[in-house]
């Protein structure tokens, strides 16, 4: 795997993507540097001395913890983190701080707190994983993100349908999209 940081022609990445609740908690975490956050231990001890420097800040949007590049945005009991290397541009860890805050503000439909977040944290997963793909940024507008991450009423609803039928319609659903993202 090639080192990011060493090489200067890199597409632009992130070391992780976080979101923390008001005490410090891990509401959702994904790291894509194994060097830099190798274990769940260090990855907690990352995380904690991150929100003890940024909980009290409210002034800066950006900070250098242990050789990384954090930008952050808060909002009633949630903190969201992109952690990138030092040689990163900010612009790019900006831009992709914005798109994950903006996505999850449009599907939680501006209720951004700790409850809805859990609540619908499966399509959160896939807001990560639509922005990026193993720390490599991949999308940068909330709106994109959204709608390929938007799951449809009749699929939602599992009480009258068999197992089949379900897999059928998320197979279905799955094949639309990939022929219209073909298409664009």
């Amino acid at each position: 795997m090639a080192d990011f940081d060493s090489n200067p022609t890199s597409l632009y990445s992130i070391k992780g993507i976080v979101i923390l609740d008001q005490d410090g908690n891990r509401v959702i975490a994904k790291y894509y540097d194994r060097t830099t956050f190798g274990t769940v231990k260090e990855q907690k001890a990352f995380e904690k001395s991150l929100f003890s420097k940024t909980s009290r800040n409210t002034s800066a949007d950006i900070v250098l913890l242990d050789g990384v590049t954090c930008l952050y945005r808060s909002n009633v009991d949630l903190y969201f983190y992109v952690l990138g290397s030092t040689r990163e541009n900010e612009l790019f860890l900006d831009a992709t701080l914005t798109c994950l805050y903006d996505a999850v503000s449009v599907v939680l439909r501006k209720n951004v707190e700790k409850k809805a977040l859990i609540d619908a944290m499966d399509t959160m997963m896939l807001i990560i994983d639509e922005i990026c793909d193993e720390g490599i940024i991949m999308e940068t507008d909330a709106q994109a993100v959204v709608q390929r991450t938007a799951l449809k009423n009749d699929e939602v609803s599992f009480s009258d349908q068999s197992v089949s039928q379900i897999g059928f319609s998320f197979i279905e659903s799955a094949n639309k999209q990939f022929k219209w993202s073909l298409l664009k």
